[in-house]
């Protein structure tokens, strides 16, 4: 499934339930100002990042209210520096109000999502490898994620377990074996493609005869990877996963695989420092 056919009702989902926990039957703080006043207002970032999240910043403040304006200085991807202004905001200021944190929440997350995914990219941007995320997203939060991704220049695993198989260790056990689990998954789905996890170097040998689309290498040293890559000879596609940070992904992308999977992505995110302030 693609990821764009999903980005617009994603988001529309996230921030319902986002502003349905924020603001609950109202948000009282706002009530103490006039219910005719208006502002601008704007939001900085206070370090260097990747922007991203400005479709759910928007809609966000189409949700909370509807004459809010929002005045774009950046768009998704692009590399913004401490102090810069990112939107200059406009409309009811009870609205304004209201809308802030769940607005800066989404910014703040997917702007680090694709910071982080912006430092991995950059190191193999000269090389013929993907850097790729995984599943370990937040809880219903998982397109907003993997759209991030992409912002800072890496790129998608599957979306989740309906887009295509990964067989793994309980899969092939309940299975009896690797060549039986291929051979099911070709049978259910044809289309779809099949990737198998394999701890070692035997297991590869058996995921290559199977016919696997994709060879998941988990924790495999830097010997085993450049192993399997000449037993591979082009046959399937290589992926590595496990232990990788940034600071192996250099010495893995020099392996010769084709993939890296790296969980951290979209799992040990630090948000960035965003800021509104009124403006007079």
């Amino acid at each position: 499934m693609d990821l764009d056919a999903l980005i617009e009702q994603a988001t529309i989902a996230n921030v319902r339930v986002a502003l349905a926990e924020d603001v609950g039957s109202g948000d009282i703080s706002a009530a103490l100002v006039p219910a005719e006043a208006t502002a601008r207002a704007e939001v900085v970032t206070r370090e260097d990042a990747v922007f991203c999240g400005k479709r759910w910043a928007e809609e966000t403040c189409r949700q909370v209210d509807r004459r809010i304006t929002c005045t774009w200085h950046v768009e998704d991807g692009d590399t913004v520096h401490a102090g810069e202004p990112l939107v200059e905001l406009s409309g009811p200021a009870r609205s304004l109000l209201t809308a802030e944190r769940t607005m800066l929440n989404f910014l703040q997350l997917l702007s680090g999502t694709a910071t982080l995914s912006r430092r991995y990219s950059s190191l193999v941007a000269s090389q013929p490898i993907a850097v790729l995320d995984t599943r370990k997203t937040l809880p219903g939060l998982r397109i907003a994620q993997k759209y991030a991704v992409r912002c800072g220049g890496c790129k998608n695993h599957r979306l989740g377990l309906f887009d295509a198989f990964l067989i793994k260790e309980n899969h092939i056990a309940a299975a009896g074996s690797i060549a039986a689990a291929v051979t099911a998954a070709r049978k259910l789905s044809p289309s779809s493609p099949v990737e198998v996890e394999v701890e070692n170097i035997a297991e590869f040998r058996t995921a290559l005869m199977a016919g696997a689309d994709i060879i998941m290498l988990d924790d495999f040293s830097l010997d085993a990877m450049r192993e399997a890559v000449a037993m591979n000879q082009g046959q399937a596609k290589l992926e590595v996963s496990g232990g990788v940070t940034l600071d192996t992904l250099a010495s893995i992308a020099a392996t010769g695989v084709d993939y890296v999977s790296v969980g951290e992505i979209t799992k040990k995110v630090l948000p960035i420092d965003l800021s509104m302030r009124f403006k007079d």
